[in-house]
């Protein structure tokens, strides 16, 4: 913990102020000590703002832990991964699924089921993710493959070509609510998984933000049906532009039968 000098007297509130901005989480205790006896209201109001942001830090700490209850739970084993996917459900696009392997005293805060966060926090843990994994692959299945097969098989499929494109091969699998076919790796279907299992929320991430990027960019070869925004989920907007100029190249025409 930093060392923090007790001497304010010659502080004005904005000084204090910048010292609470500056520092660590961790120090934030010790600088709620050193100003409690400081009887001006700027710092009283400042120490009461950052009192609630400690207690909301150490809240969010609980959280995390409280993701690595599998984690801990086959931690005998060295490389565990998460998988999940992205993109079941539109009418358009492929289907995508992540493999990750963190290291094992990973701590990242605010990660949690891709559909729980906003698209900026995404956007940074994505890269807060891609930059500190031990391992990681994606997988993809285009629509027309997703016609063929259906969109489960094309799931399985997507978790197969995630797992098999990461550098580092797993020793367990943990999966959000699914067992993998043809996987001959131990393997943990978890309900809800991307709401408990860290490395499956980190998949969860690394899925959802790869197809939200490559629609957003479909969306430039294919203007009109709005995808950089709907991503190609069966929005009003999307189905009357599927109405008005019929599918595209990237449909799935298995999905949108009712509608064309």
């Amino acid at each position: 913990m930093e060392n923090i000098n007790n001497d304010f007297s010659n502080l004005t509130v904005a000084q204090i102020k910048l010292q609470f901005m500056q520092a660590k989480m961790d120090s934030i205790p010790a600088l709620l000590e050193k100003y409690k006896s400081d009887e001006r209201s700027g710092v009283k109001n400042i120490c009461r703002q950052y009192s609630s942001k400690y207690e909301e830090y150490q809240k969010e700490l609980r959280r995390i832990d409280s993701m690595k209850i599998y984690e801990r739970k086959y931690s005998d084993y060295t490389y565990i991964c998460g998988i999940d996917e992205a993109g079941r459900g539109p009418f358009a696009g492929p289907v995508i699924a992540a493999a990750v392997i963190l290291p094992k005293d990973f701590d990242i805060l605010y990660i949690n089921d891709s559909k729980q966060i906003s698209e900026k926090k995404r956007e940074e843990l994505f890269d807060e993710i891609i930059k500190n994994a031990v391992s990681y692959g994606i997988g993809s299945v285009p629509p027309e493959k997703i016609d063929e097969i259906n969109i489960l098989n094309a799931t399985y499929a997507a978790m197969r070509q995630a797992i098999s494109n990461m550098k580092i091969k797993p020793d367990i699998i943990l999966v959000d609510s699914l067992t993998i076919p043809e996987v001959h790796i131990p393997q943990v279907p978890i309900v809800k998984g991307d709401c408990k299992s860290i490395s499956i929320a980190a998949a969860s991430i690394l899925a959802k933000v790869t197809r939200d990027r490559l629609m957003v960019a479909y969306d430039k070869v294919f203007p009109g049906y709005g995808f950089a925004h709907n991503k190609g989920y069966g929005t009003k907007d999307h189905i009357e532009a599927l109405k008005r100029l019929g599918p595209s190249p990237i449909h799935r025409h298995s999905f949108i039968h009712d509608y064309i």
